[in-house]
């Protein structure tokens, strides 16, 4: 598992690359976007709209851009329709890969994913062709020095949380899904804020890919990530530290 923790460290850091080019804040706008649509514009009644606003205020965006994203959503602004949707696939050494996409032009996502599939000796599947092995959660990392594991522990799992797990430099909470907003309200009536919160999909088994292999899995999750319609992607590959820093773009 910690091959699988080191890539999602590098991969967080590239994350914070592509906040300068102004990935992360597009991917933010479209999901306030759609929570809103989804549930309404209020986030106290919303907490999928309310997660996704405490994604943006810890990547700096503007109130402005936060509420005119809101109003688009709940059609008080007039905005481009976006469709969210699920596109699964095989990648090489038959890892599995989800993605969750926000387009206004379905078509044309599935043609420009369909073509980062085939390019990397992949394939684009059917629903529900992967999506069985994995399973929806909410993973919150929270700084070492916030609290004692102990105290953590008894904290979180009091809240919901299934697990912890302690990183070199951060704790790694892990809820069901319907128990991601108590943990997060338990941890902040404790005063502590998380370094991230998400709502992601785990696999239940990784599947260990080496050298080359892990190269190509690591570029294909690349082109599919800077796709711009592309919100998260989620693989059950399982990769060492080494080929990680190895082919690290």
């Amino acid at each position: 598992m910690s091959g699988h923790s080191k890539w999602a460290t590098i991969k967080r850091a590239k994350g914070k690359a592509d906040a300068a080019r102004g990935k992360v804040f597009n991917r933010l706008i479209r999901e306030i976007t759609i929570a809103a649509k989804m549930g309404g514009g209020d986030p106290n009644s919303n907490p999928r709209l309310r997660t996704a606003m405490d994604k943006a205020k810890a990547a700096n965006m503007p109130n402005k851009n936060m509420e005119t994203a809101i109003l688009k959503g709940t059609g008080k602004l007039e905005g481009v329709v976006y469709e969210e949707f699920a596109l699964e696939g095989y990648g090489p050494g038959g890892v599995a890969i989800i993605l969750e996409c926000t387009s206004d032009n379905r078509n044309r996502t599935v043609s420009e994913i369909r073509h980062c599939f085939t390019r990397a000796g992949g394939n684009l599947g059917a629903g529900n062709s992967v999506a069985w092995m994995f399973s929806a959660k909410g993973i919150i990392r929270v700084a070492k020095n916030a609290k004692d594991e102990d105290s953590l522990m008894e904290l979180v799992v009091e809240a919901g949380a299934e697990d912890l797990l302690t990183e070199e430099n951060e704790y790694e909470i892990t809820t069901p899904q319907d128990a991601f907003e108590k943990v997060k309200e338990a941890l902040a009536k404790a005063g502590i804020t998380p370094i991230s919160a998400e709502q992601t999909k785990v696999a239940a088994n990784l599947v260990k890919v080496e050298g080359e292999n892990a190269g190509k899995v690591m570029r294909l999750i690349d082109a599919l990530d800077d796709n711009d319609d592309t919100q998260h992607v989620y693989t059950n590959a399982e990769i060492s530290d080494e080929d990680a820093e190895k082919f690290a773009a």
